[in-house]
This record gives C-alpha cells, structure tokens and sequence, in this order.
C-alpha cells in the first residue's frame, strides 16, 4: 500500500508540475521500475508496440473520425432542430433537446468531449434571448455530453476491452439500457429543477403535427449509423474496428447524400482525428507501461491481499471503489482516470464474482462523473469554452450538480440491480 501511495502520490505531482498526463504515467512507470530493477529498458519497445498494434484499438481513430465527418456534414444542426420541435412542451423546453441530442449523437461520435462541443456549438444559440436560466443550459449540455462514452459506440468501452479482454461487443450491448436510463434521469432532473424554480417564462407554440413528422427526417442518418454498427456487431458480420469502418464509410455516404462532403471538410475531419487520436493512444501507451511495472512489482496482487485482509464484503468493496474513483476523477481525465487502475482492480472485483462487462459499465458511468468534476472534468473545460456570455466556471459547475445525484443515484441502482446492464447482453449473446 505504501508504494501504492508513493504512485499516486506521484502521478499527481507530475500533473501539477504541467506535465502532460501520458507523460506523467510514463515518468511514475519509470520511477517504479527503478526500484524492481530496470526491466523495462528492456521491454519498453516490444510493449509500446504491442500495445499500438492491437487490432481492437483500430476502432478509436475510426469513431473518432465518424463524428468529426456526422460533425461537418450539418447533420448535428437538423438533428437538434427536429428535437427541439418535439420536446418543447416538456418543463424545461429547450433544455430537455440538449440531453436527447447528446444522447443521440452519442450513439455515433463515441466521444464525450466531442459531443458535448458538437451539442454546445449547436445549441447555444437557440436559448439567446428565451428566459432560460443560464446555469441549467450549461450543465445539461455538460452533463449531457457525459452519455457520449456511455451510449455505444464508446471510446472508453473498447480501451476497457482491450485492457481488460472483455468482450467489446458485449459491452455495448450493455451500455445500451443504462444510457437510455441515465438519459431519463437526467430529463426527470430538468423537469423537477424546472418546476421547482417555477419560470415565468412563457411556452413556445409548437409546428403542426405534419411539420413535427415531417422533421423526423433529420434523425434517420443517426439512427442509420448506429443500427449499422450494432447491427454488424449483433449478427456477427463485422469486429467492433470493422463496424467502425462501417460507420465510416456511412457517414461519407451521407455526407455526400448532403452535399457537404468536399476535399477541405476531409481535411478538418482527418485533422482532428489524428490530433485526438494522438493524445489518447499516448495515453494508453504510458498506461500499458505503468500497468507492467505495476504487475512486475507484484502491486496488483498486494492490493487485492490487503483489501481481503480487511474482512470486506464484495459490496462494500465496490462502494470503497465508488469513493477511490470520485476522488480521482477530481484529479485524472476520464481514460486516464480508467487506464491507470484497470490492471490493479479489474482482477480484484472478478475475484470476489463481479461480472467484468458489468464493471465496465459502472467505471464507465465513473468516468461520466470525472468530466463534470472539478478541477480536471474536461466538459466543463468545453463548455465553458463555448458559451456565449461571459462569466465564471462556477456556472456550469453549478449547472451540473444535478445531473451529477442523478448518476449517483443511478449507480446505485447499477450496485444492486446488475442486470440493468447485463440482461440485454446475456439475451443477445447467449
């Protein structure tokens, strides 16, 4: 436990130092090999290759890429327009498009980040001057983004597979019923929020129902892409990389559909997604070197002794866990956050019979909560990035304390009633 804490200890002090969090990982791998003996020099190459050349990593420049192409073809912007026509009427009005937007194109984009930017982009122009309380529109697209790593495809399920061998397949399929919950939560939140704080704020006359349908239209190419890409996985015609390639090849067709699919739009897209790809496999790299020191010191094996030494039930493991990973995600960026301890824990709850599609789900959940979480939460970076008025951080701190019971509450509900996650995959896959 005391080398444990000399990491961690570490880790955080090479972050504050400015380092770069790929980096940070890498110097504390270092530093922990310098006391087991130096192997690492050794093996370095041999695992930053084998790491780079997982097939399964493949799929993340790939989705990445898909939201970037879904991004720049003007389908986001008609998406949330068609939503915003039928979700008006609700409490909250507006507010309530920004969760089922996010929720959306999250089913595409795999990116929490990315959705958040892409919603806020879009929808911040359409709250100017309607008497929102400009709090609740920051959080909810904050809070909203959050279901991009949630709602598959998701970029945090296939590093999670690939570090831990978890079927990727099966994780998507289980991320399915939570998102469409945790989606519910989070508009039962905006309801509640709105009626308690009671707007003066006059409701919005709605199109005709023949408008409404006719809008409808705008969701087929989300809707499309996502039926491609878990229907490939479901059948068994394609691999989570090649469904990524799929979703690729769709997205290009309907921007080109669009008329938006050009030389300089490819351009940006390509651009982004190597710059975004870049930073996450830097990432998952320095992590896989950690996780070896790690292993090569016997830490894994230490930790799951002492924790079995303190006489804890498998629950009260997972809510010690709960605690650990919200204190972390105050410190460490989502995969991050996911990379740095999977190797330690992910053996730990199998061995006291959790199902490890399962902890996916709940870390992933986890990570959702660690980019709404100061200092480090990267949408609420985003958000503020984005908005339209000046003012503090604290505003869309604020704005996102809400959403933020609502996914404690929901992973309570994931402690107690597994097969929230687990009951669509052992039906699909059994």
């Amino acid at each position: 436990m005391n080398l444990l804490l000399v990491f961690a200890a570490g880790l955080i002090g090479f972050m504050f130092a400015g380092l770069h969090i790929g980096s940070a990982i890498y110097m504390v791998g270092w530093i922990g090999d310098a006391t087991g003996g130096g192997i690492l020099s050794a093996m370095m190459g041999n695992l930053a290759w084998t790491t780079m050349n997982e097939f399964l990593l493949v799929a993340v420049p790939l989705f990445i890429l898909l939201g970037e192409i879904l991004l720049r073809s003007g389908v986001a912007d008609r998406m949330y327009g068609a939503l915003a026509e039928w979700l008006r009427w609700l409490p909250g009005g507006l507010l309530h498009t920004n969760i089922a937007a996010c929720a959306l194109f999250a089913a595409t984009s795999g990116s929490s980040v990315a959705t958040a930017a892409t919603i806020g982009t879009v929808g911040m122009p359409a709250f100017r001057d309607r008497g929102y309380n400009e709090r609740l529109i920051l959080g909810s697209i904050a809070a909203g983004g959050t279901l991009g790593i949630l709602i598959p495809p998701s970029l945090n399920m296939i590093v999670y597979g690939a570090m831990t061998g978890a079927s990727v397949g099966r994780l998507f399929v289980a991320g399915i019923i939570p998102g469409i919950i945790l989606t519910l939560m989070m508009s039962g939140i905006i309801i509640v929020v709105s009626l308690a704080m009671r707007s003066d704020r006059t409701p919005e006359a709605m199109l005709p129902l023949a408008a409404r349908l006719k809008l409808l239209l705008h969701l087929l190419p989300v809707f499309g892409i996502f039926f491609v890409i878990m229907g490939s996985i479901y059948l068994g015609i394609a691999t989570p990389t090649e469904a990524a390639a799929l979703g690729v090849v769709g997205a290009l067709g309907i921007a080109a559909a669009m008329r938006r699919l050009s030389i300089a739009m490819l351009h940006e897209a390509f651009l982004s997604t190597v710059r975004t790809t870049a930073m996450v496999v830097l990432v998952i790299v320095a992590a896989f070197i950690l996780n070896f020191v790690l292993s090569f010191l016997g830490l894994p094996q230490s930790i799951a002794n002492w924790i079995q030494d303190q006489g804890l039930s498998p629950y009260q493991t997972i809510w010690l866990l709960l605690v650990f990973y919200l204190i972390l995600g105050c410190f460490l960026e989502a995969i991050s956050m996911m990379v740095t301890t999977l190797g330690i824990v992910v053996p730990l709850i199998v061995s006291m019979g959790f199902d490890p599609v399962w902890f996916g789900i709940f870390i992933t959940v986890l990570c959702e909560l660690a980019l709404i979480t100061p200092p480090v939460g990267l949408n609420l970076y985003v958000v503020q990035s984005i908005r339209t008025t000046r003012g503090s951080m604290n505003d869309v701190f604020i704005g996102t304390l809400p959403f933020s019971l609502a996914m404690l509450l929901f992973l309570t509900l994931l402690i107690y009633f597994p097969g929230i996650a687990l009951w669509l995959p052992n039906l699909m896959f059994e």
